[in-house]
């Protein structure tokens, strides 16, 4: 039945004609511009600039799906000469203008807005660029979606040398007009590089200059780095072990240097945004010991989190459920002690369970949390749906960690430490013990390992870091509520693990900053924001899917992976050879 299936998939794709798929690469693209702009996707955009008084984000989407059209035509290849193709880009990216097109055709005689509050005279207005009447607007839109769609096909047909610097540079161009209000404010700040924002920003955006600046800069460093960079990897190559592990180490130390300072000269924005991401690093080096090491798929793991967070808030808070009064400094280890247990009682249920079925149980542990907190019976105690308020910032002597920025330092301070332990368990004969168990718990029973006593450690340990997390973040809302622990905050830490690399240390820190960071920074766009946050994952798991920063156990399987696959798609004349 499967051969048959796939056969009939080979014939239908013979059948399909050249221009058929260049028709079908236009009007996916056109679908998606007349989505985004009847959810209020363009609108929005087309507020914020890339480049003032050049280009919006919003024409840059729309534009973006012209080019991804003629992109598309480009990698299929679908004619036999070059011209063609290029040819076909072009009547991809006109087909995707017409079919968004159809949105200014309509709302110039029909008023939409009773249907879609977003079909409004703004949109009009951009997508005919307020040219009159419409009929040439559209027009006018119809030539740019063919002109970038030949782009698009031009530009995959370039040699690789030339492709990835135009590229990258035309990513550092976005990059530095998207996180302008991430950027702009680090460079400002600083005497030293006050004259690199005034040379690539202004108040309200990116100066059309600075853009040319960073475009070009972006370009001659790629082609530097793709001249030398052989090498380079041989010169380090050749290099002892002890020296090319000293040279990692002075690079690791320069990142965390760096992290260090950045927030001293960003403001309270940007230590805002590294706390989230600390807490979330920290969250993920945790759940990293479950699911990275020992293959325990742990959805409940937010109740940790929240565990750590009460138990900090009822032990400080100056309000009628505490039950002390200590300092954070006494009320951490205790809370980090709490969380351990809590890991530990809820490990014991799930012993016996595997793979879809732990998911699903730990999820439900998790959801019993929550309901005990929200609950009439623990309200007395944990004060249900009102939460707990007025809890104390931590202190040493007269300093106080009242900004985001101290509590940032905070965070990092106890991440380094945490990356620490975790680092010298997984090295240890327990996380061993941990990776036995993920790759087959059969056969590390076998060979002795005490599943029990294993599993329950790696719960609780991992518990222990999610305590320390919710511990701080007490501190940094000065109120909790059962609200602030929902579901989704188990689900972002799984993904920035699998995204960073499962089982990589370094990899939960890049996965944090990628996942966490990026909608903390692009909270302007309010919900919207989600949609860089879906797009990055996508893009990841379709260019890396091993992760950003995969562990060498997982590059070991990915590469036998890919062999066992090659070796099976070869015919037998060739597995013979």
């Amino acid at each position: 039945m499967s051969f048959e299936v796939v056969a009939q998939s080979r014939i239908e794709e013979r059948r399909t004609t050249p221009w058929r798929r260049v028709a079908n690469a236009g009007l996916e693209m056109g679908c998606t511009g007349i989505a985004l702009a009847m959810v209020g996707i363009l609108s929005m955009f087309n507020a914020r600039p890339i480049i003032v008084g050049v280009l919006t984000l919003g024409y840059a989407t729309l534009g973006m799906l012209f080019v991804v059209a003629g992109l598309i035509v480009g990698s299929k290849r679908p004619f036999e000469t070059q011209t063609q193709n290029i040819a076909g880009g072009a009547v991809a990216g006109a087909i995707a203008a017409t079919t968004v097109a159809v949105l200014p055709a309509v709302m110039s005689v029909v008023t939409l807005r009773f249907i879609f509050l977003a079909l409004d005279k703004d949109l009009l207005d951009m997508l005919t660029f307020t040219v009159e009447p419409v009929g040439a607007g559209i027009l006018c839109l119809i030539l740019l979606g063919a002109v970038l769609g030949a782009i698009g096909a031009i530009f995959i047909a370039l040699p690789r040398h030339i492709r990835r610097p135009l590229s990258g540079g035309v990513v550092a161009l976005g990059l530095t007009g998207l996180f302008q209000e991430l950027i702009s404010p680090i460079l400002a700040n600083s005497s030293i590089t006050k004259p690199i924002h005034d040379l690539i920003y202004t108040y309200t955006g990116q100066r059309p200059r600075g853009a040319i600046i960073v475009f070009a800069v972006t370009v001659i460093a790629i082609v530097i780095r793709d001249r030398y960079r052989q090498r380079v990897e041989l010169a380090f190559d050749s290099l002892a072990p002890a020296t090319r592990r000293n040279v990692r180490r002075g690079l690791l130390a320069l990142a965390v240097i760096i992290a260090m300072l950045v927030p001293l000269y960003a403001g309270n924005f940007v230590g805002q945004v590294l706390l989230m991401i600390g807490l979330f690093i920290l969250m993920g080096m945790g759940l990293n010991l479950e699911v990275g090491l020992a293959g325990l798929l742990d959805l409940g793991f937010v109740a940790f989190y929240a565990v750590g967070a009460y138990t900090t808030a009822l032990l400080t808070a100056d309000s009628p459920f505490a039950l002390a009064h200590l300092s954070y400094w006494e009320a951490m280890p205790i809370s980090i002690l709490a969380s351990v247990i809590v890991g530990i009682i809820f490990g014991i249920p799930v012993l016996k369970v595997r793979g879809d079925y732990l998911a699903v149980a730990t999820l439900g542990l998790g959801e019993i949390v929550r309901v005990i907190v929200l609950s009439d019976a623990a309200a007395p105690l944990l004060a249900g749906a009102k939460g707990i308020l007025q809890i104390p910032r931590p202190a040493i002597g007269n300093f106080s960690f009242t900004s985001p920025v101290s509590l940032f330092y905070l965070a990092l301070a106890s991440a380094i430490v945490a990356a620490y332990f975790a680092w010298r368990l997984e090295e240890s004969r327990l996380g061993r013990a941990w990776m036995a168990i993920r790759d087959d718990e059969d056969v590390a029973q076998a060979l002795g390992i005490n599943l029990i006593r294993v599993k329950l450690l790696a719960y609780g340990l991992g518990a222990a870091f999610a305590g320390l997390a919710g511990s701080i973040f007490a501190t940094m809302l000065g109120t909790i509520y059962p609200h602030s622990f929902q579901l989704i905050i188990s689900i972002n830490i799984l993904a920035l693990i699998i995204v960073g690399g499962m089982g990589s240390l370094p990899g939960v820190a890049l996965g944090a900053a990628v996942l966490i960071g990026l909608p903390e920074a692009l909270r302007e766009f309010g919900e919207f924001r989600y949609l860089f946050y879906g797009l990055a994952i996508i893009a990841v798991m379709r260019l890396k899917p091993e992760g950003l920063w995969p562990s060498a156990a997982k590059r070991r399987e990915m590469r036998i992976d890919a062999e066992t696959a090659a070796a099976q798609a070869a015919s037998p004349a060739e597995r013979v050879q």
